[in-house]
């Protein structure tokens, strides 16, 4: 390995003081950029803008993922960074080279069949299945984070108004309206079901567990799951997975962006515009399905 990649390596175990992992990986890193170079009889004290460009165009064609490919320049950039300090280049070519665009990942969202079907297999016929059935509706009805679910109280449930009202992130509120659904078996909860699992407590939290504690995150998850597998769903689906839905499902039904960024109480809309790709990716697949000329002859 080149000199000054030793010096550089030794400069981040010693003076930055990172973990023996992370300067494994600059190693690596260095190595591999070490080794294209040397293809084209270059040092890499002497590398110029124009071979990092090549070296990481390289990379994306060579199937690394856009993270790896951000990682791998972040670590030659840090690396012509340690040249500068010290002396051996006046410039740092790495930092001209814009870092691959990180890739959408796309919210998962499943169809109003499938979510009708997962909720529907609570029955209501016991406390813990018409918990579970209300904490559905409620989850798919509003849109609400887990976190919102597991920290809702009693008090935030308007149901004469047909209006919930959850604590967000950053300890925002927003008013959500609810539908004739969720009001329903919220107010079956409440009657039948939650006096039995509070077992005379005091407690403000609305969603209880079998002892009267309130839920944890993880019970969500495995209600959700519990959920999928009595339905017969064979997708991975998660209590976000309902919150997609929600805003996707509205959206397919022409909701403003604006209201839903409202409803998901998204401070920043670019947040709530990703569902928008989820939408047109719903679209392209009708459009594709009905459409005589999309048509495979």
């Amino acid at each position: 390995m080149d000199d000054t990649f030793d010096a550089y390596l030794e400069y981040t175990a010693l003076e930055k003081k990172l973990a023996a992992s992370t300067v494994a990986a600059y190693q690596r890193d260095l190595a591999n950029f070490g080794e294209w170079l040397s293809v084209a009889s270059t040092s890499p004290v002497d590398a110029a803008a124009s071979d990092i460009a090549e070296y990481v165009s390289f990379l994306s064609s060579s199937g690394y993922s856009s993270a790896s490919v951000r990682r791998m320049l972040s670590t030659v950039r840090g690396y012509f960074r340690f040249l500068q300090v010290s002396g051996l280049r006046e410039d740092n070519p790495a930092e001209l080279i814009p870092s691959p665009r990180k890739s959408l990942k796309l919210p998962h969202a499943i169809s109003v069949e499938k979510v009708k079907e997962l909720i529907e297999s609570w029955k209501g016929d016991s406390p813990l299945s018409t918990r579970n059935r209300a904490l559905l509706e409620l989850a798919y009805g509003a849109g609400l984070r887990e976190s919102e679910l597991t920290g809702m109280t009693v008090a935030r449930l308007h149901l004469d108004q047909a209006m919930v009202r959850p604590l967000g992130k950053g300890s925002r509120e927003r008013l959500v309206p609810i539908g004739g659904q969720a009001v329903r078996w919220l107010s079956e909860y409440l009657d039948r079901a939650r006096p039995f699992l509070a077992g005379g407590s005091s407690t403000p939290v609305l969603f209880l567990t079998y002892r009267g504690n309130p839920l944890s995150r993880m019970t969500v998850w495995n209600i959700v799951r519990r959920s999928a597998e009595m339905a017969g769903l064979k997708e991975d689906i998660h209590p976000h997975t309902l919150r997609h839905s929600f805003a996707t499902h509205l959206l397919q039904g022409g909701a403003d962006l604006r209201v839903v960024q409202e409803l998901l109480g998204h401070s920043d809309i670019r947040t709530t515009e990703i569902y928008t790709s989820v939408d047109r990716t719903w679209l392209r697949s009708v459009m594709d399905r009905y459409h005589p000329r999309s048509r495979e002859p």
